[in-house]
């Protein structure tokens, strides 16, 4: 396995495994085995999660980076929100990016699936004319560990 090195801010968060990390200063970390993680403004609060795009994007957010009660949760939470979201779109392309999303997660590939969440999140607001969540990335980062 190669190691993965990330570069972190003051205040950043990164969540490694479930457990939140708050750095007090710049840091560069290196991960040298796999560990479910997220970092920065890929990580949405629960505060955030305000519309239905997001409220997926956040229960698969809890399916990849919580502890093992939260992730069977946080599943089960998304195959739920995927499921009226579909009902509820005209949209195929985003309908489809869900499917894909809820497959990944359910083959344990939460990082992908999380990505294309963020694709259905950034089609809805596109159509919803309404601004991204001000402590989010509009690019995924592509990193993998």
């Amino acid at each position: 396995m190669s190691t993965l090195v990330l570069e972190l801010r003051q205040g950043d968060l990164m969540v490694v495994n479930g457990a939140p990390i708050r750095f007090r200063n710049r840091a560069r970390i290196e991960l040298t085995a796999k560990a479910r993680f997220l970092f920065g403004k890929q990580i949405l609060p629960p505060e955030a999660a305000d519309t239905p795009a997001r409220r997926i994007y956040f229960a698969l957010q809890t399916a990849y980076i919580g502890n093992e009660e939260e992730r069977e949760r946080g599943l089960e939470a998304a195959r739920q929100l995927i499921a009226e979201f579909q009902a509820a779109t005209t949209s195929n392309l985003a309908s489809a990016m869900l499917d894909r999303a809820l497959t990944a997660a359910e083959e344990d590939d939460c990082y992908t699936a999380l990505k294309l969440a963020r694709r259905v999140m950034r089609h809805e607001e596109a159509v919803l004319g309404i601004a991204p969540p001000s402590n989010t990335r509009l690019v995924p980062e592509e990193v993998t560990a």
